[in-house]
């Protein structure tokens, strides 16, 4: 197999780029793409040859994530975002909308060969949806005239960067800031701290200020560091994972638009108590427009001693900081996936231990921390851990940023000291007939009105920041219906449980949907959870079926009344199945139907 001249002569330059080197396999593939708008078996197949790697493992990378295209899907790739925010905001009749007017269905491509429409995942825009994206490009705030709009330009084939600007701002919606959100940012400031304190003394006050990690786990961010800087092995790496995928969580996006010097300083600091010498931003797919401000912002830091060698004016400080972007893999949030797709492969979640913090990257130590974790730690570096230690409570110190959206008048960031009340967010943001509130994203838990009480906090109502309200009007099965997809799509597929549990967990689902569910499914999904929880590989699967496990229990009405009469209903219908065959052998006798006497 080979390519053409002209595709090889777009090629070349961004195999040059990435010095041809296998591990950047990932962002070598989605350059291509952008320059050739999709990747062929040829294609693939030269990229293979060029990076001397199998042809399987650029095959396999390819198909793994959603965003790289084998065949051609147009010049115009419109994903509407279908997380259950996007649901209640009214995307589909959006999406029929612009089927309609293009003239197309669900994942087909234009007969011109120039768009294709389809849905995708949550694209981290809940607090300003509907959203959807157009060769990955984020577009808010989605009506029937912006629709019609995006058709004409479509169209009329005027490039994207010709489209209105309007079209692509996103805003922050910051409706309550605190120590993080509401404290202004001097730049190398932190950095300075940290260098005065000592690579020691940082790391003592990371123990004293008990921070926790804030991408949902919860884990020690001291004992981490520490793990990593005792590994004898070098050079040691640090990660800031960026693929903020959890449906219903935005605050990291607004933390890399408008807070990336925290962000990045963060991982500095981190480099200087661990020694390592190199760092990642991992970004998300879907938030490719941040890609260029932030490739400017770590530009601007080089220039003012705040990265690269000698950092801070202290010889053999050296740490610098590359930006690799995600392409549609939810899993990739999880700390081992995603190094696993730094390293240029598919990304599925790896067997541990060895954990990263021993041997992550390239087999080498590595830290893997969130974004508003790190964003933390300047405040530590700054402040102190017995500042910090101080704030929040005992098991979960410092404040929290909680992305809130759903059935409220204010949806947006709300910043909180560790155990606010789930009833005072709902309060702030103006959710006066809340029913329901689905706490860190599909993964999480869904509290009803009686647990509006509780608190967040790791010792309580645990979260990794999404905060999704449902009010009175909302039916419960359909958001946890809307989840169980979400789960079946993004499973990576690497072990049974998951693979095969969380299909299922949809198809039994759907089957409740169309009426023909009964108590035995009930109980199906109940066992489905027991499976899936302890079986699964990672938290993707051991996590897939919380939802539809707290409503049932919560909520069990929304099902109930769904259910049929009987004990039982087949889920497939053999006679029905077979009503092809008897047409094309132009039969509908008795005896061509099962079950029936001839």
């Amino acid at each position: 197999m080979s390519v053409s001249a002209e595709i090889s002569s777009l090629i070349e330059p961004i195999l040059q780029r990435h010095a041809w080197r296998p591990d950047r396999l990932v962002q070598v593939l989605r350059e291509v793409q952008e320059a050739v708008d999709f990747i062929s078996d040829e294609t693939a197949a030269h990229l293979a040859e060029a990076l001397k790697i199998p042809y399987a493992q650029v095959h396999s990378t390819r198909d793994f994530y959603a965003f790289f295209y084998r065949e051609n899907r147009g010049r115009y790739r419109v994903l509407f975002s279908d997380n259950i925010t996007d649901r209640m905001a009214g995307n589909q009749a959006l999406f029929e909308h612009m089927a309609k007017r293009l003239k197309l269905e669900r994942g087909k491509v234009s007969d011109d060969g120039l768009v294709s429409i389809d849905y995708c995942s949550c694209t981290g825009m809940c607090d300003q949806g509907p959203a959807i994206l157009v060769n990955n490009r984020a577009i808010t705030r989605m009506t029937l005239r912006r629709v019609d709009e995006i058709c004409d330009l479509i169209r009329g084939q005027v490039p994207l960067d010709k489209w209105p600007a309007e079209f692509f701002r996103v805003d922050d919606n910051i409706r309550r800031a605190d120590m993080l959100l509401g404290t202004p940012h001097e730049p190398g400031k932190a950095v300075r701290a940290a260098i005065a304190r000592g690579r020691d003394g940082m790391l003592a006050e990371m123990k004293l200020s008990n921070l926790r990690g804030r991408g949902g786990a919860g884990f020690t961010t001291a004992v981490k560091w520490e793990a990593c800087r005792n590994a004898p092995a070098t050079p040691r790496y640090i990660v800031c994972n960026a693929d903020e995928g959890e449906p219903g969580t935005f605050k990291d996006r607004v933390l890399l638009q408008s807070y990336a010097g925290r962000v990045f300083e963060g991982m500095v600091i981190a480099a200087w108590t661990v020694g390592a010498s190199h760092g990642f931003l991992y970004l998300r797919g879907e938030y490719l427009y941040l890609l260029q401000p932030l490739e400017a912002y770590l530009a601007g830091m080089r220039a003012a001693g705040l990265l690269g060698r000698d950092i801070g004016g202290v010889a053999g400080f050296d740490f610098d900081i590359e930006i690799h972007l995600g392409a549609g893999a939810y899993v990739c949030g999880e700390e081992t996936a995603l190094i696993e797709s730094l390293e240029g492969k598919a990304g599925r979640p790896r067997v541990r231990p060895p954990f990263p913090v021993t041997s992550g990257y390239m087999g080498k130590p590595t830290v893997v921390n969130n974004v508003e974790t790190l964003c933390k730690v300047t405040e530590i570096a700054i402040n102190g851990g017995a500042w910090y230690e101080a704030i929040g409570t005992k098991q979960s110190t410092g404040t929290k940023i909680l992305s809130v959206a759903g059935d409220c008048a204010r949806p947006g960031l709300y910043e909180y000291a560790f155990g606010v009340r789930i009833a005072q967010v709902l309060e702030d943001c103006g959710a006066q007939e809340a029913i329901a509130v689905q706490v860190s994203g599909a993964s999480g838990v869904c509290l009803s009105e009686r647990e509006f009480g509780r608190r967040i906090a790791f010792e309580d109502v645990p979260t990794a920041g999404s905060f999704m309200i449902f009010g009175k009007q909302r039916d419960l099965f359909e958001v946890a219906r809307n989840f169980a997809h979400f789960f079946a799509h993004e499973s990576c597929g690497f072990c049974t449980p998951c693979r095969v549990g969380t299909v299922l967990m949809k198809e039994i689902m759907d089957k409740i949907a169309e009426g023909r569910g009964t108590q035995y499914e009930m109980n199906e999904l109940l066992r489905l959870q027991q499976v899936l929880k302890p079986g699964s590989h990672c938290g993707l699967g051991q996590t897939a079926g919380n939802a539809v496990a707290d409503t049932v229990q919560k909520f069990r009405p929304a099902y109930e009344r769904r259910l049929a009469e009987t004990d039982f209903v087949p889920a497939f219908d053999l006679d029905a199945a077979l009503s092809r065959a008897r047409e094309l052998a132009g039969r509908d006798d008795a005896a061509a139907h099962l079950g029936e006497e001839a």
